[in-house]
C-alpha cells in the first residue's frame, strides 16, 4: 500500500510538471525578445492595465508560438510597465467577478475553445468588450467559435483554411499606413507566416477597419489562390483576404491578426510591434481610426 501511495504521488507530481512545462520557449528565443522589446509602447497607458491572456487550446495547438507569446506577454510587461498581464488556460477565468479585473483579453491561439459547455463564456466575453473593454485575437483566436455565431461575429473573421502555409514569405498591403496599429509596417511588405481564409459571415468589411491584407499582386503570394485545397477548406469569391483588423464592438474595441502561427511573429520587431499595438488600441490607450461603415451598438 505505501509503495501505491509513493507511486501515486510520482505520477501526480510528474503529470504536474509535464503540464507546467508543456509551453516552454528556446532560451535564444527569449533572448532575442528582450533584445527587441524596448522600454516603451506606442502610447503611454492613462491608468494602470490590467491584461488576461488566454491560450487553452482544445484543437490544433500552436505550442512554440504559445510559449513563446506568454514569455513575450511578461517581458512587455516587465519592461514596459504599460500593462499586468496574467495568463491562464483555465475557462473560469470568464466567470464576470474574474473577468471585471481586466482591462483587455487576448486570445492567444485558442482552438475550439468549449464555449457550449461552458456557457457563460460568450456572454460575459461580448458584455466585457461591450461595455467599454477590449479584445485582442492571435491567429489560431479565429478558429475558435464554431459553436457561437455572436462570438465569431465579434472578432469579425472565421478560420476557412491556410492555403498561405508557415515557413514561407508572403506579400502583404498596408492598407492604413498612417493608422498607429499599422504603422509599424510599410505600404509593401513582407513577412513569414500562415495566413488564414475567413468566411463570410462572420467577415464583413462594412462591420471592420480592416488594416492588413494580402497581396495578390506578388506572384507567389497570387499563386496560393490556384493551389488545390482540403474541401472543407474554401477560397473566397472575391479575393479580400483580410489579415488583421480593427473594429469598434459597442463602447469597447477588438484587434484581430493572422499572423502568429509560429515564433517568427514574435521575433519580427514589426510584427511584434503590430500585436502590441492592437493589444493597447483593445485597452484603449493607443487611439486610432476605427472607423466602419456598420458599427456594432
Amino acid at each position: 500500500m505505501k509503495n501505491g501511495i509513493v507511486a501515486l504521488v510520482v505520477l501526480l507530481s510528474f503529470c504536474a510538471k509535464s503540464a507546467e512545462d508543456k509551453y516552454v520557449p528556446k532560451p535564444e528565443d527569449v533572448k532575442r525578445v528582450k533584445e527587441i522589446v524596448r522600454t516603451s509602447l506606442s502610447a503611454q497607458p492613462s491608468q494602470p492595465r490590467n491584461v488576461l491572456v488566454f491560450y487553452k487550446t482544445e484543437g490544433y495547438c500552436h505550442r512554440d508560438s504559445i510559449a513563446l507569446g506568454n514569455a513575450t506577454f511578461k517581458i512587455v510587461a516587465e519592461k514596459t510597465k504599460a500593462f499586468s498581464v496574467d495568463l491562464s488556460e483555465d475557462y473560469a477565468v470568464f466567470k464576470k467577478e474574474n473577468l471585471d479585473k481586466y482591462d483587455a483579453v487576448v486570445l492567444l491561439n485558442t482552438t475550439s475553445m468549449k464555449v457550449k459547455v461552458h456557457d457563460y463564456i460568450v456572454p460575459n466575453l461580448t458584455s466585457f468588450v461591450k461595455n467599454g473593454k477590449g479584445l485582442a485575437v492571435i491567429h489560431a483566436g479565429a478558429d475558435n467559435f464554431f459553436d457561437s455565431d455572436v462570438a465569431a461575429a465579434m472578432v469579425g473573421g472565421c478560420f476557412c483554411g491556410h492555403p498561405w502555409n508557415a515557413n514561407r514569405w508572403w506579400a502583404f498591403n498596408n492598407e492604413d499606413p498612417s493608422n498607429p496599429v499599422s504603422a509599424c509596417f510599410g505600404k509593401k511588405f513582407l513577412a513569414n507566416d500562415e495566413i488564414y481564409v475567413h468566411t463570410s459571415p462572420p467577415f464583413d468589411r462594412s462591420k471592420l477597419h480592416v488594416l492588413v491584407s494580402l497581396d495578390l499582386t506578388d506572384s507567389a503570394t497570387f499563386a496560393q489562390t490556384k493551389k488545390k485545397m482540403p474541401k472543407s477548406w474554401k477560397f473566397r469569391d472575391d479575393n479580400d483576404y483580410a489579415v488583421s483588423w480593427i473594429r469598434p464592438y459597442g463602447k469597447g474595441r477588438v484587434f484581430y491578426t493572422s499572423f502568429g502561427h509560429d515564433t517568427h511573429a514574435w521575433l519580427d520587431p514589426a510584427v511584434l510591434a503590430h500585436i502590441m499595438n492592437g493589444l493597447q488600441y483593445a485597452t484603449g490607450d493607443l487611439k486610432a481610426d476605427d472607423s466602419v461603415k456598420d458599427p456594432v451598438k
